[in-house]
């Protein structure tokens, strides 16, 4: 597997080398003939492929065990209500966005909506190549600031979601889980309606007792499939349970520098009085905050994933910073 991933990115660089020739030829010969109309097509592409290179860059630096593999992005409202609530469903369309934007397939497993809007909690399939790699530093508290929708005074109002993202365990990797440590629940898929919603007990709900860890999944109108969904989850949140464990035995004061924890808040959206959205870890800011909350978060995954291989820790940067 490691050779087939080496490979591919070495191909990908070549065929990136060899249109970067042939665009610089073409445009020198546009020059000549005085052509803009083929100029500005040709500086288009030389665009696209800027970008196709940055994206393979990021990917050469996504040398970890886990990196090639699919993942779970799970996200949570925090306190505050309907306007938490809100918040995390604005985070689940911003990872399906970035995900889609990156051709791999999304699958809401599972989510409770909220009380009046938005939703509680939602867990997010990504599957493709790469998809952890990516998004395991999107692990944190994500804060956002605006004017508040739900409030008639129009107040500023400040909302909290938290976002953990797990690699999905392929067969190479053994998990010893034993049958009498789990409780198996099922219920009737719960939401306001669409398509996460059965009319059958075909939701599944398994309980890890000696951890305490659970997962549930109700996309999927057999019970057996949801069951194995969920038996896959419980896979990825043990595996990373143990990376933690193992984590923090190897140097309890290095994880503390560098590692983002479950408290930390990694990234601020401000919507109101100004837009910007600024990573606390490197420091990165964006002020198209349309764009980024329709997926655009590749910088943001690029600059942290070059702090983390630069080796020289992370320190959070407050709002004044």
């Amino acid at each position: 597997m490691e050779r087939d991933h080496l490979s591919k990115q070495i191909d990908s660089i070549e065929n990136i080398e060899g249109k970067l020739n042939d665009l610089t030829e073409l445009i020198s010969l546009a020059e000549e003939l005085d052509d803009d109309g083929t100029i500005n097509e040709l500086v288009n592409n030389l665009n696209t492929l800027a970008t196709n290179a940055a994206q393979s860059e990021t990917e050469c630096m996504l040398s970890e065990e886990m990196d090639s593999s699919s993942c779970f992005v799970e996200i949570h409202s925090g306190a505050g209500g309907t306007e938490s609530d809100d918040w995390a469903s604005m985070l689940v369309r911003m990872y399906c966005r970035w995900g889609e934007r990156h051709k791999y397939k999304v699958t809401i497993i599972d989510q409770l909506d909220g009380e009046e809007a938005g939703i509680k909690s939602s867990t997010i399939k990504i599957e493709g190549l790469n998809a952890f790699g990516w998004l395991k530093v999107e692990t944190g508290i994500h804060r956002l600031v605006r004017l508040s929708p739900f409030n008639s005074a129009g107040k500023r109002h400040t909302s909290f979601a938290s976002v953990n993202v797990l690699p999905v365990i392929n067969d190479d990797i053994n998990i010893d889980i034993v049958e009498s440590d789990l409780r198996i629940d099922t219920y009737r898929s719960s939401g306001a309606g669409g398509q996460h919603v059965n009319t059958t007990d075909s939701a599944v709900r398994i309980t890890h007792i000696p951890s305490g860890i659970v997962a549930q999944c109700q996309n999927n109108r057999s019970q057996h499939k949801n069951k194995d969904e969920c038996m896959s989850m419980l896979k990825s949140k043990l595996y990373e349970l143990e990376m933690q464990k193992r984590r923090e035995k190897a140097s309890e004061d290095n994880e503390k520098k560098t590692a983002i924890g479950w408290g930390y808040q990694i990234r601020s959206y401000v919507l109101h009085p100004y837009k910007m959205v600024k990573d606390l870890r490197t420091g990165y800011r964006e002020t198209n905050t349309g764009a980024v909350l329709d997926g655009e978060i590749d910088e943001f995954i690029r600059t942290m994933l070059e702090l983390k291989i630069s080796g020289k820790g992370i320190t959070l940067i407050t709002e004044d910073d």
